[in-house]
This record gives C-alpha cells, structure tokens and sequence, in this order.
C-alpha cells in the first residue's frame, strides 16, 4: 500500500507533538478497487486539504486536525474535475473538487468532533442517516476510553432495497437512499411530529441498515449504540474497509 507522507507533514507532526497533544492526525485510507474523492467540511477549526483531495486505490494521506476541530468527511465516486477543480462526482458530489458544503445525498458519512484539552473526549461516528455510497470505517488508535471502532463494512449497494436504489446509466446501484430522502414523509425524516427521541423510532429501513451496520448511525437518534469517544486519539479513516 502506497502512503504519501512529505517531508513539511513530518516536520508538523514534531511540532505538534511537542506542543499541542491533544491535536489528532486524521489518515485517510483508500481500500477501494477504484479512485476515491474524499471530502471534507469544517464545522468549527480551518478548513483541512483545500476541502477535497483525490487518493487513488491503495494510497494513504494523513492531516492534522487542530484541538477543538470538528468536521464532516465522506467519500465522492465517478468524479471529474478539470485543472482548476471544477467538475461534478456521481455520489457525493459537492459542487467542485475543494468542498464549501454539504454533500448530495445519498452518502455515508464520518463526524468528528476533536477536543479542546488533553484529557477531553474526542467524539467520532459513521452515519447512513443521509444514505450510503461507500463503506467507511474509523479506527481510534493511541488513545484512552472507550475508543472503539465505527463505522459500516457491509456494502450495501449490493443490498439496497428497490424502493432506495440510485443506478448509473448502466444500470448498476452506486448508493442507497435514505428514506427520508426516498419518500420525504416526517416519520422517517423525524421531523414534525416525530422531531423527537419518544417519538421517532426505527423503521424497516433504518432496521436494515442497523443490521448490515451496527456500529453506525442508522436513524437520527441511534445516539446508544452509534457515537463513540475517546481520549487523545488518532484516527485511521477507511474508505471500503474489510474489516474492523
């Protein structure tokens, strides 16, 4: 497997564990047979890799996530970009190659929200509340906690339901559908009447991902079983992982 680690992230990685302990590296793996587009959105710290990077089959790339950084990162497919990064993914797809929002759903999720001191929690998950396009998983590594793994093996475009299948113009699935964004009725969007945990429950859909996916979030409040913590930890990202 091929890692792309330079001379200036080395030369950070000293810097940062001289100094500041709590700052994770986040490694974005590539387990897939094919190209993959990660992207990733800040929610609160700079922007890390533009906002999107291409990494090839088998490739690694490592970033560095500031105390206090928390995110959004997930997988794009079937991109193409031109030289100044203009250009449309089929799954995922953000608008151009360095991401300023949201992804077009379907698509798995990882959170992250890294924390301030050097004894606080880190919070981490992997969510198929917004659909599924590629199996993600997260490893915490070096940490203290709980630190136990999340995230989705399964492929569930082989196993998508008709009724939440996206198909290619060949005809093959490349995501599965959420139901909410299938049939955007409130009991499975938890919305309205259903905008709270004693009201909003799994249904059929959300069981199924539950069951091929334990360890990620299958509805919006599959908080129990579903987000994970751990303290002064790594994290190995793992786009199509093989196992856990």
């Amino acid at each position: 497997m091929g890692k792309e680690i330079s001379e200036l992230f080395l030369l950070l990685l000293l810097i940062y564990s001289g100094t500041t302990a709590s700052a994770a590296i986040l490694s974005f793996e590539n387990q897939c047979g094919y190209t993959v587009w990660p992207a990733i959105v800040s929610g609160n710290g700079p922007t890390l890799r533009d906002g999107g990077f291409s990494l090839a089959a088998g490739k690694l790339v490592q970033l560095i996530a500031d105390p206090g950084w928390s995110g959004r990162v997930w997988a794009r497919t079937g991109c193409n970009f031109d030289s100044s990064g203009n250009g449309k993914c089929l799954t995922g797809d953000c608008g151009s190659l360095n991401c300023i929002g949201d992804g077009q759903p379907p698509v798995t999720l990882a959170r992250f929200i890294i924390a301030l001191g050097t004894t606080d929690n880190n919070f981490y998950d992997v969510s198929l509340v917004d659909g599924y396009n590629v199996g993600i998983g997260i490893n915490a590594t070096g940490g203290t906690s709980d630190c136990q793994y999340a995230g989705c093996i399964a492929d569930l475009n082989g196993n998508c339901p008709p009724e939440l299948q996206v198909v290619n113009v060949s005809g093959s699935v490349v995501a599965c559908k959420s139901a909410c964004e299938a049939f955007n009725a409130a009991q499975f969007c938890c919305a309205d009447d259903y905008s709270t945990p004693q009201t909003c429950s799994r249904t059929q859909y959300s069981e199924h991902f539950k069951k091929a996916c334990p360890n990620a979030y299958s509805y919006p409040y599959d908080d129990v079983s579903s987000r994970f913590t751990c303290s002064g930890s790594n994290y190995l990202i793992t786009f199509c992982p093989t196992e856990s």
